[in-house]
């Protein structure tokens, strides 16, 4: 983005949408973390979404449309808070997550018949962005994961993503 722009990763590894893992020994639940984020790193101009990887666990058993129902509940929460400038509210950008791949995932069963749930991301967090006032960017349409890992982005995966978000937080901002 450059020089003009001042980014702040929020990033977790493990975090949902808005479910509690039972698995987890810690809570990794975004809406039990995301009030205390717009506090502490208020004013935010735009706030960047893209959960709902982890929702897709097996013992979840969350589908595409809960997952994207539970990245609204977040979006919500954004506009609802004073964390823009001037006490208002910050944009929202919300990103699809990119589908898993069908190969053979090295965690296990952990991700069992995600990747066909994945496949409904793009179409239930559209819909939602659209409902909430969001922008909207599917992560798919520049990212593939890899077959290697079944849920992880690679370097290449990384920087294509990335150009596209940047490009749509220009457009936003």
């Amino acid at each position: 983005l450059g020089g003009d722009y001042r980014v702040i990763e929020e990033a977790q590894n493990g975090r949902t949408t808005v479910f509690d893992d039972p698995y987890e020994t810690i809570c990794k639940n975004g809406a039990r973390h995301l009030p205390v984020i717009l506090e502490s790193q208020k004013p935010l101009d735009l706030v960047v979404i893209m959960l709902g990887t982890n929702d897709l666990k097996t013992h979840l058993g969350q589908s595409a449309q809960t997952i994207a129902a539970g990245a609204g509940v977040l979006v919500d929460r954004v506009l609802a808070s004073e964390a823009g400038p001037e006490h208002g509210a910050p944009k929202v950008l919300l990103i699809a997550p990119a589908e898993v791949a069908a190969a053979p995932c090295p965690f296990g069963h952990k991700f069992d018949g995600a990747a066909e749930v994945s496949t409904g991301f793009a179409a239930a967090y559209r819909e939602v962005a659209e409902q909430v006032g969001a922008a909207f960017l599917n992560a798919a349409d520049h990212v593939t994961v890899p077959d290697t890992d079944c849920v992880h982005f690679d370097a290449a995966g990384h920087a294509a993503l990335g150009v596209a978000v940047a490009d749509k937080v220009r457009e936003i901002l």
